[in-house]
């Protein structure tokens, strides 16, 4: 996604349609938590999880895109938030440090990726033991979500693609309007 999707990350219709809100109150987080947006774009859901963890945890925004992370930055800047660090990712690296993370959130980003084995080893890494890995989705399964086919995913491909590289789904929530919110958590 461009800098010039930012307009779609940020949009108005986002509650209703996705329901951000839920999806965050699902995740389960607690203060003092460290966890990672992982492809935070804009910090939508970067800036809600910095007031869960609150001042003893901390939140890693990752994005690939420069002019994202800018855009963020001056988000955090402007709202005072002081518990996250962006990080620069790459392709194939999440440039998280290893074993830090009780969670890393994807949220529509997984099926993004152009190097997902090699991005999932990076993750698998960054995860604490048992630190859980939660990807949101357009369920591909479901015909009435209104988004394109290639932006979505199907439980079946998350299993066949993620369990290779050492992730199980531990739950599958179908609360949200349009999206499968998959929590995964590293093979024993």
């Amino acid at each position: 996604m461009s800098a010039a999707g930012a307009d779609w990350l940020e949009r108005s219709e986002r509650e209703n349609e996705e329901s951000p809100a839920r999806a965050i109150k699902l995740l389960g987080l607690k203060k003092g938590m460290t966890v990672c947006d992982l492809g935070a774009g804009t910090g939508y859901y970067t800036a809600r999880m910095s007031r869960l963890v609150g001042d003893a945890g901390k939140v890693y925004a990752v994005d690939i895109q420069p002019k994202m992370l800018e855009l963020l930055r001056r988000r955090l800047a402007s709202s005072g938030i002081r518990n996250v660090e962006t990080i620069q990712g790459a392709e194939a690296e999440t440039n998280l440090p290893d074993a830090s993370q009780d969670m890393i959130l994807l949220v529509d980003v997984y099926h993004e990726f152009s190097k997902p084995q090699e991005m999932l080893r990076s993750i698998h890494r960054a995860l604490k033991p048992d630190g859980r890995l939660v990807l949101l989705e357009f369920r591909k399964e479901d015909t009435s979500v209104p988004i394109r086919l290639e932006h979505k995913m199907s439980v079946d491909e998350v299993k066949m693609e993620l369990e290779p590289e050492g992730f199980l789904i531990e739950k599958v929530l179908p609360d949200l309007p349009w999206q499968h919110m998959i929590f995964l958590r590293k093979k024993s």
